[in-house]
């Protein structure tokens, strides 16, 4: 099996790792070097060039709209008729819908395959994938995309992965917005974070975050979950938007987006960084 990669960072290269260690042949391609040296070490076979990069099944594993329109210029006509190109990059919906009419252009299928689960559930192949596009395009390619997510679910036609992933980033920001703000309760209360999350993980007021992220991450001030505040942020914004395209209320969500908003000087840094601030007072 050969699969193209373009985007090798932190999500691209633990899933071109995870692909080397099953067995695929990996063409990666990325603009910095570093990234590329990187996946080198990991048995990637970088190229020089993104059109080198063209295979039966490609990921896309990129930071913004423009960058994948960009590659698409590039690739869509050196790609064999009937590839199927899977986007792991969270975009806005409209978007994804508009690259996919133009990949049909060029014979190609195109899914907005975006992912939840982060660089350690890419490296171990248990990332869950939301796939907006054609069924039988997700059949063709699913022996490639099951190495790297356990969980694929085919949400509807082009874009309708990419609303998925947004519902769900705009629900993962809040809870951990809202988990922050009542364990912080807690503790002015005279119960520490450590002692409430035991109780919280037991009854129903947990969640990912109080399961996940507070233990592993904020509690132990480890932040080094691989995804960044600014990703989140920009997530965030792009549920935002897309709530307004569609005249969507968000009077319970709204709140939690405008602290992520306030917390663009953290861009830079993990985005666990933002909860632990609210837990702390700031």
């Amino acid at each position: 099996m050969r699969v193209g990669l373009v985007g090798l960072g932190q999500m691209g290269l633990a899933m071109a790792g995870r692909l080397v260690e099953q067995g695929v042949e990996v063409l990666g391609f990325d603009l910095d070097p570093s990234r590329c040296d990187a996946a080198r070490g990991r048995g990637v076979r970088v190229v020089v060039a993104v059109e080198q990069a063209a295979a039966p099944v490609m990921l896309l594993s990129l930071p913004q709209d423009r960058a994948v329109e960009a590659v698409l210029l590039a690739l869509l006509p050196v790609l064999p008729k009937q590839a199927v190109l899977a986007d792991t990059s969270t975009l806005d919906p409209h978007a994804a819908q508009r690259f996919a009419s133009a990949a049909a252009d060029w014979g190609v299928d195109y899914l907005d395959a975006p992912v939840s689960g982060g660089p350690a559930g890419a490296a171990a192949g248990t990332l869950a994938m939301m796939l907006g596009g054609d069924a039988g395009a997700i059949e063709r390619a699913r022996p490639a995309l099951a190495l790297v997510a356990a969980k694929l679910v085919h949400v509807g036609g082009p874009g309708a992965g990419q609303v998925a992933k947004l519902v769900n980033n705009l629900m993962v920001a809040t809870h951990l917005a809202v988990a922050g703000e009542a364990l912080r309760l807690g503790a002015l209360a005279g119960v520490t974070p450590e002692a409430l999350l035991p109780v919280i993980n037991a009854a129903s007021g947990r969640s990912a975050a109080t399961e996940v992220n507070f233990p592993r991450w904020i509690l132990p001030g480890g932040f080094d979950s691989g995804f960044s505040a600014g990703l989140m942020r920009k997530d965030v914004r792009l549920a935002l938007a897309l709530a307004e395209s569609v005249g969507a209320a968000l009077p319970v969500c709204g709140p939690a987006a405008a602290r992520w908003e306030a917390a663009a000087a953290a861009d830079t840094e993990d985005f666990n960084r933002v909860p632990a601030a609210i837990l702390g007072g700031a």
